[in-house]
């Protein structure tokens, strides 16, 4: 009687797990970038109601995603900023999936609707805190059909861990020498004048919030909120304005087999020059933590499904798309990742 209790206990157990391990397998936890979530918001919908995989996508920064990826609280993290060398070598291999490229733009609050031309060294000023009067003769200069208002200048930034952070301050970095020696590249910097606000949307927010003000925040989030971005003198002296075009062309450059590129102060004649891809971080071996296969299962394909069929979502939202040799790239990674040294499948 005994035995055949234990027995019966035996086989209730096994089906719970069975069936645990199955509900973990439909649903997907990820954490990172803002800089691309109001695309992955689309993505991952669509993806629930083609596949019924439900994907949960926390979007509290590069920093954060990359952290909880170590940390192992996820199953993939979203970042901006591809990792270094030096972030990986203590870790288990990671790999960094491209999903589409993000314009950064430079937005305003100005008491008139007036289309900026600002140059590098300019906006590298504003930034350092060196420029601070909208009519500032530099700033001036390159605007000269305007009548720019003689009013303090109020700089917005991230205070978060950002992808968005590293694209801007790596554009900076390269094309001023004073933010470079100063300031540098990083997701998060001692930022030398400025508010911070949290995520892109805090920034977008608080820079419609205050008259006067500059900030910098991913193109889709200036578009939704209505609110002007500047043209940015490119390396070739062409004033760009951030655009899906204008981003494409910044990409239009060697990509190395783990896609870690920085597309910032692009060569392309009509580039737009903040520009960048955003990633998708995971471990390429996926057995970890007493991961189920159906979870590395999901996420290749994911994955997959992102790099493919979820392109369609890029453009109507004002990210541009994976060019054909990034997306070449991705295949190989993904089917790289492996389970117990095996290739998912």
């Amino acid at each position: 009687m005994k035995k055949g209790l234990f027995n019966l206990i035996t086989v209730i157990m096994a089906a719970g797990m069975c069936c645990s391990a199955q509900a973990g397998a439909r649903e997907l936890l990820g954490a990172g970038a803002t800089f691309p979530y109001p695309l992955y918001s689309k993505m991952f919908d669509a993806y629930h109601k083609e596949q019924g995989i439900k994907i949960n996508y926390q979007a509290i920064g590069s920093g954060g995603g990359i952290r909880q990826l170590i940390n192992k609280t996820v199953d993939f993290g979203g970042t901006d900023a591809f990792m270094t060398d030096a972030e990986m070598n203590e870790l288990l291999p990671i790999v960094h999936i491209p999903v589409c490229l993000g314009a950064v733009a430079v937005t305003y609050n100005l008491p008139e609707e007036l289309q900026l031309n600002i140059s590098p060294d300019v906006l590298g000023d504003i930034f350092l805190g060196s420029i601070t009067r909208w009519n500032d003769p530099r700033l001036q200069a390159t605007n000269p059909g305007l009548k720019l208002p003689d009013m303090n200048i109020v700089v917005v930034h991230r205070s978060d861990g950002s992808g968005t952070t590293f694209i801007f301050t790596d554009y900076l970095s390269k094309v001023s020498s004073a933010w470079l020696s100063k300031v540098g590249r990083g997701t998060a910097v001692n930022w030398p004048a400025g508010l911070g606000a949290k995520g892109n949307p805090g920034v977008a927010g608080l820079v419609k919030q205050l008259p006067g003000s500059v900030g910098y925040v991913e193109l889709i989030y200036a578009l939704q909120n209505s609110m002007p971005v500047a043209s940015v003198r490119n390396k070739k002296g062409s004033f760009v304005k951030p655009s899906l075009e204008s981003t494409s062309l910044a990409a239009n450059l060697p990509i190395p087999d783990d896609t870690r590129v920085s597309l910032t102060d692009t060569d392309a004649q009509e580039g737009y020059p903040i520009s960048g891809f955003t990633w998708i971080i995971a471990f390429r071996e996926q057995n970890y933590n007493r991961r189920p296969l159906e979870k590395a299962q999901g996420l290749v394909k994911l994955l997959w499904w992102m790099t493919h069929e979820g392109q369609k979502y890029v453009a109507p939202l004002d990210y541009a798309p994976l060019p054909k040799a990034a997306v070449e790239k991705a295949e190989v990674l993904i089917k790289s990742i492996t389970y117990d040294g095996k290739p998912v499948r």
